[in-house]
C-alpha cells in the first residue's frame, strides 16, 4: 500500500502544483507604467492578496491594444481613451475602468533655445517648429505618441520642423536618445521622474489641462477569446480600481514626489 499511497501523494502535489501555475495572467500594459516602476510595486502586493502572478509585457498603447484584440493577454492597462472605447465598442471588452492618472510634460534642454518654458503645450509645439528644434517622438503609435499628435494637430500646421525624428521606441529609450541629442522630448511624469539618463534635460512645459493623462483597466472578452483567464483578470481589475489598489497606487513616490493619483469610479 506504501507505493500506492506515495504515488497518490506525489499526484496529488502535481495537481496542485498544476493549479499554482494556472493562477497566472498576463496583462498588456503601456511601457509607462512598468517603466516609471509603478508595477514593480504594485505587482508584489496583488500576488500576497490573491496569489496570482503577474506577467506584464510592456508595449506602446497601440501595440498593447493589438495584442489584447488578438487574445494574447487577459487584461489591457494603458492611456488612450479614445482607443480604449473603440476596443470596447468592438466588443473585445465588456467595459472600460477608470483607474488612475498623470500628466504629460514638455521636457528640453536647460537653456531652451526654442523658448518653450511655460504652460502652453501648442505654444510651445509651434516655438519648437519655428526653431527647427531637435524634438525626438516616439512614433511608436502608443498612447504619449497619440497625445503628442493631437498637440501637434492643434498648432494648425503639419510643419514641425526639421529637428522633428521618430525613433519608433518606448519612453525610456526616446527619453535617451533626447538626452544625448539635447533634444526636447514630450513624456509622461513618472517614466520621467524614474529616468536617471537625464543630462542637461529638464521640464519646461507643465500644468497645461491638455496634459493630463487618464489610465484605463479592461478585462479582455471571454466572449471574443474564450482562452483569457476571466475570474484571474477580473481579480486583478476589482484590485487594482478597489481600495487596497488605489492606496498603493497613491503610495507610490519617487523623490517624495507621487507619480500616478488613483481616480477609479467609487
Amino acid at each position: 500500500m506504501k507505493p500506492i499511497r506515495s504515488i497518490l501523494t506525489l499526484a496529488a502535489g502535481l495537481l496542485i502544483g498544476g493549479a499554482a501555475l494556472a493562477q497566472s495572467i498576463v496583462v498588456a500594459s503601456t511601457t509607462s507604467t512598468e517603466q516609471s516602476g509603478l508595477f514593480g510595486h504594485l505587482l508584489p502586493q496583488f500576488k500576497q492578496a490573491t496569489g496570482i502572478d503577474v506577467k506584464v509585457v510592456a508595449l506602446g498603447t497601440g501595440q498593447a491594444i493589438d495584442m489584447a484584440r488578438r487574445g494574447d493577454a487577459d487584461v489591457l492597462f494603458v492611456h488612450d481613451k479614445v482607443a480604449e472605447e473603440k476596443f470596447v465598442a468592438e466588443g473585445f471588452a465588456a467595459k472600460r475602468q477608470e483607474v488612475m492618472y498623470n500628466d504629460f510634460v514638455l521636457v528640453g534642454p536647460k537653456a531652451d533655445p526654442a523658448k518653450t518654458a511655460g504652460k502652453d503645450i501648442v505654444a510651445a509645439l509651434k516655438k519648437v517648429a519655428a526653431a527647427n528644434a531637435p524634438f525626438i517622438s516616439r512614433g511608436d503609435k502608443s498612447g504619449t505618441h497619440a497625445a503628442e499628435l493631437r498637440f501637434w494637430k492643434m498648432t494648425g500646421g503639419d510643419d514641425k520642423g526639421s529637428g522633428y525624428k521618430e525613433c519608433g521606441c518606448g519612453m525610456g529609450p526616446a527619453l535617451n536618445i533626447g538626452s544625448g541629442a539635447n533634444a526636447y522630448v514630450l513624456t509622461d511624469r513618472g517614466t520621467w521622474l524614474n529616468f536617471k539618463n537625464r543630462g542637461d534635460l529638464t521640464v519646461l512645459v507643465e500644468g497645461d489641462q491638455r496634459l493630463f493623462n487618464q489610465y484605463g483597466v479592461m478585462l479582455v472578452s471571454a466572449a471574443k477569446h474564450p482562452q483569457v483567464k476571466t475570474a484571474e483578470g477580473q481579480k486583478f481589475v476589482d484590485w487594482v480600481t478597489g481600495p487596497a489598489g488605489q492606496a498603493a497606487i497613491a503610495a507610490y513616490k519617487i523623490g517624495g514626489e507621487q507619480l500616478f493619483f488613483p481616480n477609479a469610479a467609487k
